[in-house]
């Protein structure tokens, strides 16, 4: 009996060493390091349900709303993103909306004062006309908003469509570069 069990005592040492054998030497000692996070990636700020009142004079001139506001003050041009998109009501005084702005995604850069619209760019004036793009820039600096995609313009005699566009904000002094078609919606007697 005692060496029925010393043989099996063996045998279980045998296959301890084996089990141990397999594990160190199927087991890398991988040293590799984790990136540090790059702090100056993220915003600075970020401010959820943002909505801002800019006014002159105690009346209010604009509102501006988004889900999302971030601002990155690390980057060499500094800026502002509104990746959920911004809606913006401009009241230029009057106590109602005169018109509005509305995008899916926004950025403004501090350096060139100049915003970036981008995706389903509506943009509508005092007059009801209104305008749509997938892209438009506002140069605040030159007053002047501009794009070299496609868009188009609807007021209550014409719907103008084409490539390139430039006005002034109010969308008064207008101008589309390529004109691909142009439809008149009352009919002339």
């Amino acid at each position: 009996m005692k060496f029925t069990l010393f043989k099996y005592l063996n045998g279980w040492k045998i296959a301890v060493i084996q089990i141990t054998a397999f594990l160190l030497i199927s087991c890398e000692n991988k040293n590799e390091t984790i990136p540090p996070l790059d702090l100056l990636s993220l915003p600075s700020q970020s401010v959820k349900e943002f909505r801002t009142v800019y006014s002159d004079s105690g009346l209010v001139e604009l509102i501006l709303e988004s889900p999302l506001m971030e601002q990155y003050e690390n980057s060499g041009a500094p800026y502002f993103e509104f990746r959920m998109g911004i809606h913006v009501d401009v009241f230029d005084g009057k106590e109602t909306p005169t018109g509005s702005v509305t995008s899916k995604y926004a950025k403004y850069t501090k350096a060139t004062n100049v915003w970036e619209l981008k995706d389903s760019v509506v943009v509508i004036n005092e007059n009801s006309d209104k305008l749509e793009t997938e892209v438009l820039n506002w140069d605040q600096t030159k007053d002047l908003i501009y794009s070299d995609r496609f868009v188009r313009f609807t007021n209550e005699d014409q719907i103008v469509m084409g490539t390139g566009f430039e006005s002034d904000p109010h969308l008064r002094k207008r101008k589309i570069k390529k004109v691909s078609a142009i439809i008149y919606l009352k009919n002339e007697e």
